[in-house]
């Protein structure tokens, strides 16, 4: 399989963050209480997890790195369970136990799929000058072998304490890189780390107001990361895929199809990941790639659960190879074409940057494809894209256009060509049906006469109103 896949058992990595239990009841749902107006769930099943940064734990366990957990858990039923599923996991951990707060604890209640609630049981606190010693003194005891430290902080108590900076200010007298799942507003206590992690919506509320509204994300992202003296941030974006930034580059990952059934602790599967992944040493925008697909795999799961390195590379393996499935050279795309043809096949072409993916692209795909029996997409290069769009562009590297376009069902084949026309490529594939969106006319589309001249047609798909790279990309910013 893929024999460059990154190997993480040799790097050990402390986890220093709020932990807490997470509680499922899953069943059926058949009537409404005649209490009031809720559904009756017949429990079928109970199951807990170890969540919050224990979960980030249990990722990098999945990974094949050696985590080491270290926080704070109430003495309470809670608490323990949660120490037993760690140490039934083979997690190494130190969970200071404490009276004075309770184990967060969060229980959902799902039916036919579906979650119906879910109750919190907490009582967010600092923890006390003990705890908070003998956190420290855990700390210290690992730190001499850690390659990584990940802060997972879910605003529960620990970090409301100078923990955070404490730790930061250690690691970067050892040279060892810090990774951050941030909450709230206050990040001026996350200062010095390599990189942090935010959400889409975690972030956005460091910039509140509409002052802020017009400046560019990039652009924000590169003022806190300058003010915070931080090395990069990877925001996740949702169904937007993920922007992985520092002060030099940013790199923006579309998302990957999937069908979602949990989204609860991908963020925990994203910070772990890239965290193993880069102390490998992978490269910013590899690693932030092989976060978002094992994101992809977590989403796809019922509840709280980890990744696992096999499961991963599998992901990565099979994303890699589909695409090599469908990328061919121009030499080689002519000749499938031939043989399409010469067995009576209709062969469509379009082309186009795809920097980013919208649902205008995606009906340009899909009537293209019903146009005929075979589908060819041609995208331009990153210099093509350049000197046509400008500084700035493409956002997505030729290689990532060309993975997400070859993951598109209707798609058959993707060729990357450098010109900035189709024209020579269209002249050497001699297609027969050829697809361009409705900002073109008929005079305006390069390659009509070509393929006319052979018999063909050429097809004009309307565009759909609001959506264009251009306008995305000014959202984004916004």
């Amino acid at each position: 399989m893929n024999a460059s896949f990154p190997h993480f058992s040799d790097l050990k990595i402390i986890v220093l963050g709020d932990v807490m239990l997470d509680i499922y009841y899953r069943g059926g749902v058949e009537r409404i209480s005649p209490e009031a107006p809720v559904p009756i769930l017949h429990v079928e099943k109970k199951f807990m997890r170890p969540g919050g940064a224990a979960n980030v734990a249990l990722n990098l366990q999945g990974l094949t790195c050696q985590p080491v957990l270290i926080s704070v858990r109430g003495n309470d039923a809670s608490g323990k369970q949660l120490s037993s599923l760690l140490t039934q996991r083979a997690v190494p951990h130190t969970l200071i136990g404490t009276d004075t707060q309770p184990t967060t604890t969060k229980t959902r209640l799902i039916g036919q799929g579906q979650q119906l609630i879910r109750m919190d049981e907490e009582s967010p606190a600092p923890p006390s000058d003990e705890a908070l010693s003998l956190l420290l003194d855990a700390f210290t005891a690992h730190l001499p072998e850690a390659r990584a430290v990940i802060l997972s902080d879910y605003r529960k108590g620990i970090f409301f304490t100078d923990l955070a900076p404490q730790i930061i200010g250690r690691c970067r007298k050892e040279n060892i890189p810090v990774f951050v799942d941030p909450k709230g507003t206050d990040w001026e206590h996350y200062r010095g780390s390599t990189c942090i992690t935010p959400n889409l919506s975690e972030f956005n509320q460091l910039f509140p107001g509409p002052e802020n509204a017009a400046i560019p994300l990039v652009a924000q992202a590169r003022q806190l990361i300058e003010q915070l003296a931080l090395e990069s941030l990877l925001i996740t974006r949702g169904h937007e895929g993920m922007s992985c930034i520092n002060q030099d580059t940013e790199t923006h990952i579309p998302a990957r199809s999937r069908e979602i059934w949990d989204v609860s602790g991908a963020g925990d599967t994203v910070i772990a990941t890239f965290a193993a992944a880069r102390v490998s040493g992978l490269s910013m925008t590899d690693a932030a790639r092989l976060a978002n697909i094992a994101a992809g795999v977590v989403v796809e799961k019922l509840g709280t659960q980890s990744i696992s390195r096999a499961e991963l590379k599998h992901a990565d393996w099979d994303e890699k190879a589909m695409a090599a499935e469908k990328i061919f050279s121009a030499d080689e795309a002519a000749h499938l074409v031939r043989q399409w043809q010469d067995a009576g096949e209709q062969v469509v072409f379009t082309n186009g940057c795809f920097d980013i993916l919208h649902a205008g692209h995606i009906k340009l795909l899909k009537t293209a494809a019903g146009e005929g029996n075979k589908l060819v997409v041609a995208l331009n290069s990153d210099a093509s894209v350049k000197r046509l769009k400008g500084p700035g562009r493409p956002v997505t590297t030729e290689e990532e256009r060309a993975l997400v376009m070859a993951n598109i069902r209707v798609v058959d084949i993707v060729v990357i060509f450098d010109e900035d026309t189709p024209l020579p490529l269209i002249r050497r594939l001699q297609p027969d049906i050829l697809v361009k969106g409705g900002d073109y006319t008929l005079d305006t589309v390069v390659g009509r006469r070509e393929v006319e001249d052979r018999g063909g047609r050429v097809v004009l798909v309307p565009l759909v109103a609001g959506k264009s790279t251009t306008r995305t990309i000014a959202h984004m910013k916004s």
